[in-house]
């Protein structure tokens, strides 16, 4: 196997130049620059990373803590979070944490015991009081009580958008259906933004929100409609959520979207070119990905920067759970 001397020599520059290269240290000149890459592709050399993270006190990867990597949506993000991090030349360490504290805390320990870099996380566990506020640390949606940079769809827009789009799409007699973590976080406001708009409408809703975990929605949400059969749109917390719903209003002999109209969140796709077909409001997740991406490596090019939070739009999404 190549070595790093070996380069060096093919290059015609000193060892520690290319270890510089290696370490993406700036300050190399281009003309160098190509030189040493043309010559690690030439003997095929590969660095020793384990050596290489010992040195630069770098593993070169990041963690990626997902709820679940069976949700659609969460898979997408991960999808284009590894994506970025490898035209990074970063690594990507996943964790489906099934909502489990213990899990996500061993990764923010292995964080301060160097052995992964930074951390993008979707949770909604009580982890606070794992996370220092210098720590390469970037949340989706959550609100931590010691600053963390967290990037966030406009949900409360969101919120505000469904309502609208049910009552243009003829719907009258409105319903939200959703859940809700005991923490703080942006998901919440998908909720208000409906009341919201509804009540500057002046007109009135029925709801269910239950506080998480929920094993099965079915009887508060056939409970509901014999308490209101005259609703004729709901608003779900999201597009799993309203698969559900759907199957439920099937068996139950409704026709989706003739007597009921359904309009989720999140914009989910069966695969990269499939969209799932439902109406929604699409969080931008590409977006999102490079958002996190982006946060995460000025914390760890600079951990002292001041924790950011950046916010994207969402848009409407017609499909056939609307008229």
């Amino acid at each position: 196997m190549a070595t790093m001397k070996d380069v060096a020599q093919r290059a015609g520059v000193g060892v520690g130049t290319v270890s510089r290269v290696i370490n993406h240290v700036p300050g190399v000149k281009e003309s160098t620059l190509i030189k040493v890459n043309q010559a690690i592709k030439e003997l095929n050399y590969i660095p020793d990373e384990y050596a290489r993270g010992l040195k630069t006190n770098s593993s070169r990867t990041i963690a990626l803590i997902l709820p679940s990597i069976w949700y659609p949506f969460f898979s997408e993000f991960a999808y284009y979070v590894e994506k970025r991090l490898d035209n990074e030349d970063y690594k990507i360490l996943l964790c489906n944490s099934n909502g489990n504290p213990a899990e996500e805390a061993k990764y923010i320990k292995m964080l301060k015991q160097n052995k992964i870099d930074a951390i993008i996380a979707i949770t909604y566990s009580d982890i606070g009081q794992y996370i220092y506020s210098n720590i390469p640390f970037v949340s989706l949606d959550r609100y931590f009580d010691k600053k963390v940079s967290y990037i966030t769809s406009d949900n409360y827009e969101g919120g505000k958008l469904a309502a609208k789009e049910l009552l243009e799409h003829g719907a009258r007699n409105l319903a939200y259906v959703g859940s809700h973590s005991k923490y703080l976080n942006g998901t919440m406001l998908r909720r208000d933004g409906f009341r919201d708009y509804l009540e500057d409408m002046g007109i009135d809703y029925k709801e269910i929100f239950l506080q998480e975990p929920v094993k099965d929605f079915t009887p508060y949400f056939l409970e509901m409609l014999k308490d209101n059969p005259e609703i004729d749109g709901i608003f779900c917390h999201n597009d799993s959520l309203l698969l559900k719903l759907r199957k439920i209003l099937n068996q139950h002999g409704y026709r989706v979207p003739e007597d009921i109209q359904l309009i989720g969140f999140d914009g989910m796709n069966l695969s990269s070119d499939l969209p799932l077909g439902i109406s929604t409001i699409a969080q931008p997740v590409e977006q999102l990905a490079n958002g996190a991406v982006d946060l995460v490596l000025r914390k760890i090019a600079d951990p002292s920067l001041k924790n950011e939070a950046k916010m994207y739009p969402v848009r409407y999404v017609d499909g056939n759970t609307t008229k």
